[in-house]
């Protein structure tokens, strides 16, 4: 059963929605729809890791997620943080987040394997090349599934030798970070693969640019792609990875992504979101 992961940017300056959740209040009832709508799990961020973005003060960004994740987690939310810092890692957790999701896979922070490892919480490790300040200056590939797999698998171990089970980790593919165009669908197109390493796996597509070059624009000559169609996309998206047996996805419209898992799992039969109905 794959699970979503809802997202909360409290952020001025996310790709997709920098600005909408920024005050602390929204943030927060913004969580609380998200589950509402379906979600397992809400991913709280402070700090835009969009193409071009520059880095924020690990202080700006505590001050940001760490009053949304303590009423969440006080709310009975299961809380993801998405930080690059241990010491945002391990606030926290402490706040009451239960996973650290690190898209540096521990490479921005040298600190960050070793105090997640003393938390006790579990931690993302992503596939990552390199700052969002320039993120595709190393999107350079030969076979781009397999160096992925490769650099995956030297985060487990690291993760490993600071003293984190296997039970603890989460790998994510990093659709988007360091990768251009097809090299993102050639890592998609190898999810079983990824799956095949062990931990659990975590995939996120939600409105990324891969998706809208696929789509072309929505008139004629246009240059601009709808939110609709990119959210119709990552649901697409979101039930192929489901059926690759990813343990969850990451997007920012919930109810999409719910909807389209609900009729794959009535195409094969499962009834986790089973309702009744009536005839006449």
């Amino acid at each position: 059963m794959t699970l979503i992961m809802g997202v909360v940017n409290v952020t001025p300056d996310s790709f997709s929605d920098g600005g909408r959740y920024d005050d602390t209040e929204r943030a927060i009832a913004h969580g609380m729809a998200l589950c509402a709508r379906g979600a397992d799990l809400v991913d709280v961020g402070g700090e835009s890791t969009r193409p071009g973005a520059d880095r924020v003060s690990p202080d700006i960004e505590r001050a940001r997620v760490i009053p949304v994740i303590e009423a969440l987690a006080a709310a009975g939310v299961t809380v993801s943080v998405d930080t690059m810092n241990a010491s945002t890692g391990v606030a926290a957790v402490e706040a009451g987040a239960r996973i650290v999701n690190d898209v540096s896979g521990g490479l921005a922070d040298p600190e960050m394997l070793s105090a997640v490892a003393e938390t006790g919480a579990d931690i993302v490790l992503q596939h990552w090349r390199g700052a969002s300040s320039d993120m595709y200056a190393n999107a350079r590939y030969d076979d781009v599934l397999r160096e992925v797999i490769d650099e995956l698998a030297g985060r487990i171990r690291a993760a490993a030798k600071a003293g984190i089970p296997p039970a603890r980790m989460i790998i994510d593919p990093g659709i988007g970070f360091g990768k251009q165009g097809d090299q993102n669908w050639g890592v998609l197109r190898g999810l079983e693969r990824i799956v095949g390493i062990g931990p659990r796996v975590l995939v996120g597509t939600s409105r990324k640019r891969f998706l809208a070059e696929t789509l072309g624009p929505d008139e004629p000559g246009g240059d601009t792609v709808s939110e609709r169609r990119r959210d119709l996309a990552t649901a697409v998206t979101s039930v192929l990875a489901a059926e690759a047996g990813v343990w969850a996805v990451r997007v920012h419209d919930v109810g999409a992504t719910k909807d389209a898992l609900r009729i794959a799992e009535a195409w094969r039969g499962e009834d986790r979101w089973k309702v009744s109905t009536r005839s006449g």
